[in-house]
């Protein structure tokens, strides 16, 4: 008895990977729409469309979901900056994460929304995360901005606040998107609306740290 390809390869790993990621989205949307305090398990798992018993599998409780979906959010803003190198090119590095974080506000706005929600309330969920483990992970990215002046490759800028204005740049398209299309007098923001968008940002960005393209 041989198995198919196609079922071969359908992993039960692979499967409870979709799920987690179903409900993910779901609880996005829920916890956007109704906060913290109003979302219930059992409306996220009816728009996930997996039973109430599969949440509590993947997440402890609802605090441990809400957690969950905003760490998810900070992991997938910052997957291109994780890698990062003294000896990269920062025209390159710079461009690909502004592109990437344009890439989730266009695709994830509600993520976006929730997360800035979160910040404004003083980050009550995700203080601890943000003071430890993502403390490392900014001062790291910080270290290699420092070698990229030292090396001549950009300005003597603090790179604090370029990342600060990349973040609020490009996360602006998705938390104030009604604001964005009242004053250009548009329905929608289109793909290439944000393309050109993330073009002129591009643009400001390496010619206001003098670096070379």
């Amino acid at each position: 008895m041989t198995t198919s390809p196609t079922r071969g390869s359908y992993k039960p790993g692979r499967i409870r990977e979709q799920s987690r990621e179903l409900i993910l989205r779901a609880a996005e949307v829920e916890f956007a729409r109704h906060g913290f305090q109003g979302s219930t398990m059992q409306r996220i798992a009816e728009a996930a469309q997996v039973p109430k018993a599969n949440i509590h599998y993947y997440f402890t409780n609802k605090l441990g979901l809400y957690g969950a979906v905003l760490e998810n959010t900070l992991n997938l803003w910052d997957t291109v900056f994780n890698e990062l190198s003294s000896t990269d090119d920062p025209a390159d590095v710079l461009s690909r994460y502004i592109d990437a974080k344009m890439e989730f506000s266009r695709t994830h706005p509600t993520a976006s929304r929730l997360f800035a929600k979160e910040m404004i309330s003083g980050a009550p969920h995700l203080s601890a995360y943000l003071q430890e483990d993502y403390q490392v992970w900014f001062k790291q990215r910080m270290s290699v901005f420092d070698s990229w002046i030292k090396q001549g490759k950009m300005d003597a800028i603090e790179p604090a606040h370029v990342i600060f204005m990349i973040w609020s740049s490009t996360q602006y398209y998705a938390d104030f998107e009604p604001q964005i299309l009242i004053a250009t007098q548009t329905d929608t923001l289109t793909e290439s609306a944000f393309q050109a968008a993330a073009a002129s940002i591009k643009h400001i960005i390496l010619k206001g740290c003098g670096i070379k393209v």
